[in-house]
């Protein structure tokens, strides 16, 4: 990896059974929009097992009762990751300039970043995730939310967004969350709007302070 310094970075971690040029679509979107900022959506960790794509954490055999286990398993190699990324852009010593962008599996694990402390970011935006990681959360109170959820979502129920809002919002934290009606599991063309705006809002005017 080439190091290099940037006036922020916004990470997209992809869902489960992908890989991270799954989201290029979205990362085209967030380049056209933030000036000075990196983009970058690596490949989860692990391998998915029954097929191509990679995963945060494995599926096979989870249960409600066995899923908090699993993602805290997956705390050292997803922490590594975000780590080398935040060094190579030079940003070790500024996580107010970097923002996590978590679909589905990938949510999970950034929420849960966010929610226990570990990433105290910049900005966090949760699309179509699943969010076990319990109270009480030790969250930085700066970090803004932006979450994002499909109604017609078949895969991750709308109500875990809602159910998320309410929690950090209840933790003090700044939250936008957004239903979009009639969208399933994927990120529609409105939740990269609604993304695309947020994080400009967040890092862009800031960014450009440092030109």
């Amino acid at each position: 990896m080439t190091d290099q310094v940037t006036d922020s970075l916004v990470i997209l971690l992809h869902g489960v059974a992908a890989f991270g040029y799954d989201l290029d679509p979205l990362a085209s979107v967030l380049r056209r929009s933030l000036a000075k900022t990196a983009v970058v959506a690596p490949d989860a960790p692990f391998a998915y097992e029954q097929g191509p794509g990679r995963q945060w954490y494995s599926l096979e055999g989870v249960t409600p009762e066995n899923r908090l286990a699993r993602i805290a398993a997956a705390r050292p190699a997803f922490d590594a990751l975000i780590g080398s990324l935040v060094a190579a852009h030079g940003l070790a010593g500024r996580l107010d300039r970097v923002a996590l962008v978590g679909f589905s599996q990938g949510a999970t694990l950034a929420f849960d970043a966010v929610a226990r402390g570990r990433w105290p970011v910049g900005a966090l935006v949760l699309l179509s995730g699943r969010f076990v990681t319990p109270a009480p959360f030790l969250p930085a109170h700066t970090t803004p939310v932006l979450l994002v959820h499909g109604s017609a979502d078949g895969a991750v129920p709308p109500e875990e967004t809602r159910r998320a809002a309410g929690m950090l919002q209840g933790a003090g934290m700044m939250v936008q969350s957004h239903i979009l009606r009639g969208v399933g599991h994927t990120i529609s063309p409105t939740g990269m709007k609604l993304t695309r705006r947020f994080l400009r809002e967040r890092l862009y005017e800031a960014a450009m302070q440092f030109t």
